[in-house]
């Protein structure tokens, strides 16, 4: 069973800095969810001859040279997880609706994306490149499961506390740590989506921004009760 997790200092500094308030809120992930990660990240994969081995959610022990089936251990990867968001995020694209489905949901809800980079210094060419898609919400930035920074966000909100990401990890540590939350556990790729079972827990698996839109539309009307 996964335990409750705490928010770290760090992140919870960017909260404290958010405005108060008591409206429902969509904390809403970024890559894979408001833009493509996995097919940049294998373009750029494929640039250095390496490769995904499966279509399975996770980067370290996933990715090999194109010869070879053994993975590169953790600290390579990480190192060009870095490289990719410092110097190739500009590769990313939107995930169809993306923009229009949060400007919908902002009618009735304060929407906080929530992602987790490999330095704050990546968070200014983050903000960046969602303004080129017409996407200005808080941005806060994480490192680890985010079930503790979300339990923080949800503090003093009146219901319905709504959470999009496309890690099964996050998925746990929200479920442990916010039990009350609605889990959407959203995987842009179709490849990698198919391949996914999600956990008992999560309440949609989808990459359809028009679906997860009617969904949490239907929870606010009380149409659909979890």
């Amino acid at each position: 069973m996964v335990e409750p997790h705490m928010v770290r200092a760090e992140t919870m500094a960017q909260i404290r800095a958010l405005p108060r308030s008591a409206r429902p809120v969509v904390v809403c992930d970024v890559d894979e969810v408001i833009l493509h990660m996995i097919a940049p990240m294998e373009t750029y994969l494929a640039e250095r001859g390496l490769r995904f081995l499966t279509p399975e959610h996770k980067l370290t022990g996933n990715i090999a040279p194109v010869e070879e089936d053994t993975p590169l251990e953790g600290d390579i990867v990480r190192r060009y997880i870095r490289d990719f968001f410092d110097e190739h995020v500009h590769a990313q694209d939107l995930v169809p609706g993306a923009n229009v489905a949060l400007r919908r949901l902002s009618a009735h809800f304060d929407i906080v994306l929530l992602t987790n980079l490999p330095g704050s210094a990546n968070k200014p060419l983050r903000i960046e490149l969602l303004k080129r898609f017409d996407i200005d919400y808080p941005l806060i930035t994480n490192s680890g499961p985010k079930g503790g920074a979300v339990s923080v966000l949800a503090a003093g909100r009146r219901g319905p506390i709504v959470f999009i990401d496309d890690s099964p990890v996050n998925q746990d540590s929200v479920a442990a740590s916010l039990p009350s939350a609605v889990r959407i556990q959203f995987i842009a790729d179709p490849r990698f989506r198919a391949a996914h079972t999600p956990a008992d827990h999560i309440h949609l698996l989808t990459g359809d921004w028009d679906e997860t839109t009617r969904f949490i539309e239907a929870i606010l009307a009380g149409e659909i009760r979890l």
